[in-house]
């Protein structure tokens, strides 16, 4: 029964991006017509209801905390611990506000789901070492910094890659420099549980999963040298103690 609901699950994933590509391709018309607010906020409400639609399907135990810290409105940068593709779709369904994310370069050769990260604010990051790669990842970095000043909300997964079920990794040296080269305030948050939605066993499971935000942390008033040196000590300390809180 469980294999059957998780075949079903993952065909709905696949049909859905098909059955609301028209959606997207309107959206993207707004965009060149001008109306960049209307697409954004268009995209954003398909997107939030999608995500609440497979947590119901799912089925998975959901709590939710802190949900009052999320600041509404202007520029700001959330970050979060990444342990599951699950963790996508509860993003898009609890974070209240249209936000992009950085995904990595490969996902950009994916039919359909490439469209659709850019849609919903996403855009692509070179992870390689090479000098060519490099200065693609400040490009999109940079470019992530102005949307932030801008007033929209991205979000950072500072580990770098899916924990799956690890715990917290270890930073990526620089991942906080969207966030603070732009001077936005910062929201620490928590997933907790999202690895064995599906992952772990490979077959989707009604478990407890619980996501927190944490206060914002208000980056314009650190000085520069602790934005560089102790900004992502502070913040994985506070992500390490709800995490603890969590399990």
């Amino acid at each position: 029964m469980a294999l059957l609901k998780t075949i079903l699950l993952f065909t709905l994933v696949g049909l859905s991006t098909i059955v609301l590509l028209p959606f997207g391709i309107l959206a993207i018309i707004l965009n060149l017509v001008g109306l960049r607010q209307f697409a954004v906020q268009g995209i954003y409400k398909i997107a939030q209801g999608w995500g609440w639609l497979f947590i119901k399907l799912v089925g998975c135990k959901l709590t939710v905390t802190g949900r009052e810290h999320i600041i509404k409105k202007g520029g700001v940068c959330f970050v979060s611990n990444h342990g599951s593709i699950f963790d996508i779709v509860l993003i898009l369904a609890l974070v209240g506000r249209p936000v992009g994310f950085i995904a990595k370069k490969e996902l950009a050769w994916i039919p359909l789901l490439n469209l659709w990260i850019l849609l919903i604010g996403g855009f692509f990051i070179d992870r390689k070492t090479d000098r060519k790669s490099i200065k693609r990842a400040i490009s999109a970095i940079n470019a992530g910094i102005r949307r932030i000043e801008s007033g929209e909300a991205l979000i950072i997964f500072p580990e770098g890659t899916r924990s799956k079920g690890q715990g917290l990794l270890p930073f990526r040296p620089g991942a906080l420099k969207l966030a603070t080269q732009a001077k936005a305030p910062i929201i620490p948050m928590t997933i907790t549980g999202s690895y064995d939605v599906f992952e772990k066993k490979g077959i989707v499971q009604k478990v407890p999963v619980r996501v927190a935000f944490e206060k914002p942390i208000i980056t314009a008033d650190l000085p520069p040298e602790d934005r560089r040196k102790n900004l992502a000590d502070q913040i994985r300390e506070v992500m390490e103690a709800a995490l603890d809180q969590g399990n």
